[in-house]
């Protein structure tokens, strides 16, 4: 049974991990994939890779904003969403928390409400409301604040809702981060059905005629959820990740992902950082955590998230 601290560093390493092997695959149809045993850093040689001026192992910006975020959390020993905001831009304009400084695969909603903070909206309006708008980007982010956060379910829902304001608005994306981060408690906590007792925590939370309980009945329909297309659509991505969770250990876990297709580093990314709570740091294979690029920026990061653990 993985300690603690072995689950919170399997957490956010295998977050990271998840998005950088998922990154050369992105934009491909699942029959289009290399078969499972060759889903790497480094895809086949003959493989058409996305981003391919991309180092392997390099996380996108899926990895970037997660740090973004628990950078944040950390410094300020609280969700500020200012400041918060200013690490978006600074991440945006400047490559914080990007290896190597440099930024790509930005979303298109998020580059949106990036330039509007930048003319002065408040980070809590900069988000769009609409309901086309509901794509990952709030979502693939958002576990760090599970990871951090030591207050009570109630409190966890309302940040992760907050957490999302800067880039994605619209309830149904807050619901799924609130959602995404109960079930990423339970896990910590190493319950025995961690997904039906978020969905049943969740539900106590929130008030019955709110706008939220009718997204999550209505369109996340956890009760009785579709398998996943691997999609850039959050309430997908969130499915998805539930289904590949289901594949085994954390390997066959972060490949059954990205054999989905289409966003494959985020697939990857949001069922990587679950998988990595749930069977622990060292679940993860050695060749991936070795290999990974930009350590310098996250072993800092991580030891102080762990010594809040301590």
């Amino acid at each position: 049974m993985p300690t603690i601290s072995e689950r919170i560093e399997g957490g956010l390493l295998g977050l990271l991990i998840g998005d950088a092997l998922g990154v050369p695959y992105e934009f491909h149809e699942p029959q289009d994939l290399p078969s499972l045993d060759e889903i790497e850093f480094i895809p086949p040689p003959d493989f058409r890779r996305a981003h391919a001026g991309v180092p392997p192992g390099t996380w996108s910006d899926d990895g970037a904003q997660a740090l973004a975020l628990l950078a944040s959390l950390l410094d300020q020993n609280r969700l500020d969403l200012p400041d918060f905001g200013q690490r978006l831009i600074a991440w945006y304009q400047a490559g914080a928390l990007a290896v190597g400084g440099v930024v790509f695969d930005v979303g298109i909603q998020t580059r949106q409400a990036i330039q509007a903070m930048v003319t002065g909206v408040s980070p809590a309006k900069a988000g769009s409301t609409d309901e086309y708008a509901n794509g990952n980007g709030s979502l693939m982010r958002v576990l760090p604040l599970a990871l951090w956060h030591q207050g009570s379910d109630r409190d966890l829902v309302e940040q992760a809702h907050q957490q999302s304001l800067p880039t994605h608005g619209h309830p149904r994306a807050q619901v799924c981060c609130a959602l995404y981060c109960l079930w990423a408690r339970r896990l910590l906590q190493a319950a025995d059905q961690p997904w039906p007792e978020a969905v049943a925590t969740l539900r106590t939370i929130y008030d019955h005629a709110s706008p939220e309980y009718q997204e999550l009945d209505a369109h996340i329909r956890p009760d009785n959820p579709p398998a996943g297309q691997g999609t850039g659509y959050v309430v997908d991505c969130l499915h998805s990740a539930r289904w590949a969770l289901q594949a085994g250990g954390y390997e066959q876990v972060v490949k059954a992902a990205i054999a989905l297709g289409h966003d494959t580093d985020t697939t990857a990314c949001v069922a990587g950082g679950l998988a990595g709570i749930r069977d622990g740091v060292q679940a993860i294979p050695p060749r991936w955590r070795e290999h990974l690029r930009g350590q310098e920026l996250v072993q800092p990061l991580l030891q102080q998230l762990l010594r809040r653990y301590a």
